[in-house]
């Protein structure tokens, strides 16, 4: 099942660091098969607000992004963004076509 690692950006100090944090981070994504989904854009807050931005990754499983962000590659570049902004991090499954709003029902009975 697809997982996804969803990060707020908050706050950003844009600077020598982070653009090295964003020219390396494509290479440690490869090996475990995560992608952008998400990356910035124009918000639209329809409810609440939302102070900054947000990015989402997409991998095959859970197990490959605990491994990305494990990884000796991800954790040399990580500094470079939690030493220059302020963000939330969670990882979350995904859910399959065939979802519906209801199934959320069975799975919380106990």
């Amino acid at each position: 099942m697809t997982a996804y690692a969803i990060a707020h950006m908050r706050e950003v100090t844009m600077g020598p660091e982070i653009v090295e944090y964003l020219e390396r981070i494509d290479e440690t994504l490869a090996p475990f098969g995560g992608r952008f989904v998400v990356h910035g854009g124009t918000v639209t807050e329809v409810e609440g607000t939302w102070p900054g931005t947000v990015i989402i990754l997409a991998f095959p499983d859970r197990e490959h992004v605990t491994g990305w962000y494990e990884s000796p590659a991800y954790q040399a570049i990580l500094p470079l963004r939690t030493e220059n902004g302020v963000s939330d991090v969670i990882v979350v499954d995904g859910v399959d076509e065939q979802h519906r709003a209801t199934d959320i029902l069975s799975e919380t009975a106990g």
